[in-house]
């Protein structure tokens, strides 16, 4: 029996959901990393920049195509362009999401790991390189690699099975206010101590001196990947939402929350790191490595250092519900599926493809040294990163944008907009955004990272 196509129940359902699709272990985790590389405010700018003039216009027009057609991202290029190759283009929608969630699920899984050994104070009184050591092992560690990826998955699948209203909507609405409570709790206890007011200025104060051409990249790749743009999730959801939802509203909240936590995350981070005399360029080790060290040394350390992991943990959760459900909903579309037959065969099949990439920190030698770029070694993790996590993405989202411009038109994503949104005036502006700025920033963007591999490697 082919089930019914759900929606959203309700306006906040969506916005909730969307946030936590978007807000996830990029803003936790790679924003506050990427922004302690890149000159912090200086990235902070140009990220914000990023966002209102170009992922902006890119998550309405995903949004849009999604409401129109009500399909998953191969049924809307089937619908609005059929008989022609844009097709292929929502097939590398359902792959990106695919890929992504079969690693992210992986690390995913490492914050499971990592609120129980913080909470059983398995830190306490270690050294800062002890902390290392036992990171390393713990992610070599093959039984608990796949195992925490497995519960991960399992946990995922199960909110999916619940379906738009009961699953997805449901669980948005327990998480993110939990998920903001946490954040908020940690951001007071990081600006009460000593020394905060240097990470402010990191985060704040622009030095406009440390802002180098990787760092504009970065940022602007950042927002794109921050986003959730170019994988699909934002057609499917959009989707889901009804014709009397205001497209340019509910985007720009989806948006503003999203940006808002990765803030929060650095004002959570920043000042702590500053605190106790740490360089905020640790890089990917920051949160693994770094941070742990830190709550050794704090006050409630342990219960902070909880907190903290299992924020990171419910930030995965919202978001990778997002990413199993794009490959679900083409399986329930394309195919006919029941959305149980089509999570567990998306929730598997990712499962089994993550294998391979929670194997490739150590457990298995040749998967940590895949293969070779310009000097870097990537293992099979690294490797599925860089392809569906860079590059699909980039490719996806200037592919939205050039068909949302030019092939069905800005004329038609304006009308779309205007039908929950009848007073709309600004489509010449909208326009001039999604077929030219957009696709011409994105193209830079895609041309730089060809050029540069190993550029937020």
């Amino acid at each position: 029996m082919v089930e019914q196509r759900e929606t959203w129940a309700s306006r906040m359902g969506f916005i909730l959901a969307g946030a936590g699709s978007a807000i996830g272990l990029g803003n936790i985790w790679r924003f506050p990393t990427e922004a302690g590389q890149n000159g912090g405010a200086a990235f902070v700018m140009i990220y914000l920049a990023a966002v209102v003039l170009i992922c902006l216009s890119v998550m309405i027009a995903e949004l849009a195509l999604g409401r129109h057609t009500k399909q998953n991202p191969v049924g809307v290029y089937k619908a609005l362009a059929p008989k022609s190759g844009w097709k292929y283009l929502g097939m590398l929608g359902v792959l990106t999401g695919w890929g992504i969630s079969s690693f992210y699920s992986v690390v995913a899984g490492w914050t499971l790991g990592y609120i129980f050994r913080t909470a059983s104070g398995f830190f306490s009184g270690m050294k800062a390189s002890e902390i290392s050591d036992a990171f390393g092992t713990f992610v070599a560690n093959p039984g608990s690699a796949i195992g925490l990826h497995f519960i991960f998955m399992v946990i995922t699948m199960a909110i999916l099975f619940g379906g738009v209203k009961k699953g997805i909507e449901k669980w948005s609405k327990i998480l993110m206010p939990l998920m903001l409570s946490i954040l908020v709790l940690l951001v007071v206890r990081s600006l009460t101590l000593p020394g905060a007011g240097e990470g402010l200025a990191f985060l704040f104060k622009p030095d406009w001196e440390a802002l180098t051409g990787r760092s504009v990249i970065a940022a602007v790749g950042q927002a794109f990947f921050s986003l959730s743009l170019g994988m699909g999730t934002m057609i499917v959801y959009g989707s889901y939402l009804s014709k009397k939802e205001n497209l340019v509203t509910s985007a720009s909240w989806v948006a503003s929350l999203d940006t808002g936590i990765a803030l929060m995350a650095g004002l959570a981070i920043f000042p702590a790191l500053f605190s106790f005399g740490l360089e905020p360029t640790m890089g990917a080790g920051l949160i693994f490595v770094v941070l742990p060290n830190i709550f050794n040394e704090m006050f409630l350390g342990t219960l902070f250092g909880t907190g903290f992991f299992l924020l990171l943990g419910i930030a995965a959760v919202t978001s990778l519900i997002s990413i199993v459900e794009v490959p679900a909903a083409f399986f329930i579309d394309e195919f006919k599926w029941t959305r149980k037959k089509a999570v567990i065969v998306a929730g598997v099949g990712a499962f089994a493809a993550g294998i391979p990439a929670a194997l490739s920190l150590g457990a298995v030698d040749w998967l940590s040294n895949l293969i070779s770029i310009e000097g870097r070694n990537y293992g099979f993790l690294d490797f599925m990163n860089l392809l569906f996590g860079q590059y699909s993405l980039m490719i996806g989202s200037l592919g939205v944008a050039i068909f949302a411009g030019w092939k069905w038109g800005a004329k038609r994503i304006v009308e779309e907009i205007t039908v929950g949104f009848e007073t709309f005036q600004y489509g010449n502006v909208y326009g001039f955004f999604i077929k030219f700025v957009a696709p011409i920033s994105l193209g830079i963007l895609l041309f730089y990272l060809l050029l540069n591999p190993n550029a937020f490697a």
